[in-house]
């Protein structure tokens, strides 16, 4: 492709490494396309309230593109630009299946105020006995009355010790209009954003003021929730530690996250 316009990076197991750390050389290749007038976008799982240690390690604050795509944050002024929701008749329904589907199951659901700690909004509220599936629980146990109660950006349904691809091929069988499955790790995890809503929605909404089209979009990843993003860009490119799903739907497989596999993309265009 020619010099890209707009460089769009998943962030857990793609920008950063396992030590949850950006390398110098990965960050060197961003703030060399950045400085050059390439733009920049995060497209992650994470919620807003995750993105700043990322913006820390990077030096800039770029555009992000959270939670699969639900959410537009800009965290150089700390707002939310734009939120996708499920209603609450989606979310009672997508419980229903799921409890049934998935026997044991835990929910959680994602919120987002107006800012990325906004305390009028509680923010990742789950269904009481919730595992987190990462090391870092900052949920908040309610009755699953109260969890449903309201609109959200994301449910989360969770099975300790349960493999997030054969709850996707169950749940896929059963949620239709309700949502868009998906999910960004193996470990028992499953996230529905609103149908419809994926990466590329997000990337896609980002890029439009700038008159920036998919082709000329490079874009990294490494799970099934990076799939939409990597068919849409004009250029996908896998992480060599990336799910096969991923791989499959890239144009090309660069380097492992732990092996500077964005900068040896990046570093053909700016070195």
């Amino acid at each position: 492709m020619t010099l890209p316009a707009l460089i769009a990076s998943d962030v857990d197991g793609t920008l950063i490494g396992d030590d949850e750390k950006i390398s110098p050389r990965t960050r060197s290749a961003v703030r060399a396309a950045v400085d050059a007038g390439t733009q920049f976008v995060l497209a992650t799982g994470r919620p807003p309230r995750w993105v700043h240690p990322v913006v820390d390690a990077l030096g800039f604050a770029p555009m992000a593109v959270c939670a699969n795509g639900a959410v537009i944050y800009d965290p150089a002024t700390d707002r939310i630009l734009s939120a996708r929701t499920l209603s609450a008749d989606q979310l009672a329904e997508l419980a229903e299946i799921a409890t049934r589907v998935i026997p044991g199951a835990g929910l959680a659901v994602e919120r987002v105020g107006s800012s990325a700690h906004d305390a009028a909004t509680p923010q990742f509220v789950s269904s009481p006995g919730y595992e987190h599936a990462w090391l870092n629980p900052d949920n908040t146990e309610v009755s699953v009355e109260d969890l449903l109660a309201a609109p959200a950006v994301k449910l989360l349904i969770r099975k300790a010790g349960a493999l997030s691809s054969d709850m996707a091929a169950e749940l896929v069988k059963h949620v239709g209009l309700q949502g868009d499955i998906t999910y960004s790790t193996n470990n028992g995890l499953i996230e529905v954003v609103p149908l419809g809503i994926s990466k590329a929605t997000g990337v896609e909404e980002v890029a439009r003021p700038y008159e920036i089209t998919a082709q000329d979009v490079v874009a990294f990843g490494d799970m099934p929730n990076d799939i939409p993003l990597l068919r849409w860009a004009g250029l996908g490119v896998a992480m060599g530690n990336a799910h096969p799903e991923a791989v499959d739907a890239a144009d090309e497989v660069t380097a492992s996250n732990t092996d500077d596999g964005i900068a040896r993309v990046l570093e053909r265009w700016w070195l």
